[in-house]
């Protein structure tokens, strides 16, 4: 298997693991506020990067670079989980997925002067591509109903914008850096929970008297949906363009639709079925696009890849 389509795998495996979150969320801000639940999500995940940082081989030390990128990259971060969170907790699960889609476009549209573009945007056959999966989650999400923009809706919005541009900002801050992802995820929730520590002193003793299955929901959410999923994102970015990770990330409808038919009691109707496919196979075509796209600039694709090949040779091996 090529690098290329291993990195694609991990990628939807961190899409399955998103798209699961939702259930998560929403199960844990039943029991929880929105700030409490963030606080122990990323308490949670700092004391498992940092037992991590410490087991790991090579330096522990985090480099000057690390450190650039981490805080900026946290900061994105919080605004990504605290926006969705209570976007999700204000709206329906059909918008909250239709409109957090919207990065799929969003990211492209940012990206354009990133590691492939070289300030050519991409071309107008891939924003098709994408507008296919837009139309797969609107298709996926329809059984359970629309309203009329709310609240809810327009977090949502905002929290599809700050994570179009938190993907485009890894790759921007760490390609050709010697960053090691488990070092930068590190620093990345050392800022969440200095950011979330008011919230998490103040409703602490709500959080020691939380019944097991919240605690249940919030490791999950720790362990998998943050330490695991950000620092495959980082690791996963470094080797493609944002862009394409933007678009395998946003299959996640299909894993939330598909987590809420086994677990959530949810129906398979045929709209469902058919916004299924139209996902895979918009994101299939997108990719062939943004392929195709690079390809097309072998001379710049070239002179990038020297430059990577020495910034992994000044890359630590090992966590």
């Amino acid at each position: 298997m090529s690098e290329l389509r291993r990195t694609d795998l991990i990628l939807l495996l961190v899409a399955v693991v998103w798209g699961s979150s939702y259930l998560s969320a929403q199960t844990a801000t039943s029991a929880l506020p929105v700030l409490l639940v963030l606080f122990a999500r990323y308490a949670l995940s700092a004391l498992a990067c940092l037992g991590l940082v410490a087991l790991g081989r090579g330096p522990r030390r985090w480099t000057r670079d690390e450190l650039r990128a981490g805080v900026p990259l946290g900061v994105t971060q919080v605004a990504v989980l605290l926006v969705e969170t209570y976007g999700v907790a204000h709206t329906s699960a059909a918008n909250a997925g239709l409109i957090i889609s919207l990065t799929i476009v969003l990211t492209p549209l940012l990206d354009r002067g990133g590691r492939h573009g070289r300030g050519r945007g991409l071309p107008p056959v891939f924003f098709a591509a994408a507008g296919v999966c837009v139309l797969a989650v609107g298709l996926l999400m329809s059984g359970n109903g629309f309203h009329a923009p709310r609240l809810g809706d327009l977090l949502m919005l905002g929290a599809a914008l700050v994570r179009a541009v938190h993907v485009v900002l890894v790759g921007r801050l760490t390609v050709g850096r010697a960053i090691r992802p488990l070092h930068l995820t590190t620093v990345q929730t050392l800022v969440g929970t200095a950011l979330f520590l008011p919230a998490g002193v103040v409703g602490l003793p709500t959080l020691a008297r939380a019944d097991g299955g919240t605690w249940v929901q919030l490791v999950y959410l720790a362990l998998f949906c943050s330490v695991f999923a950000f620092l495959v994102q980082t690791w996963a970015v470094q080797r493609t363009s944002a862009s394409r990770a933007s678009l395998l990330l946003g299959t996640e409808p299909v894993w939330a639709m598909a987590v809420g038919i086994a677990l959530g009691g949810e129906r398979l109707t045929a709209l469902t079925a058919l916004g299924a496919a139209l996902m895979v196979g918009g994101t299939y075509w997108g990719q062939a696009v943004e392929r195709a796209h690079r390809a097309a600039a072998p001379n710049e694709i070239d002179a990038e890849g020297a430059a990577d090949v020495r910034g992994r040779a000044a890359t630590p091996t090992g966590v």
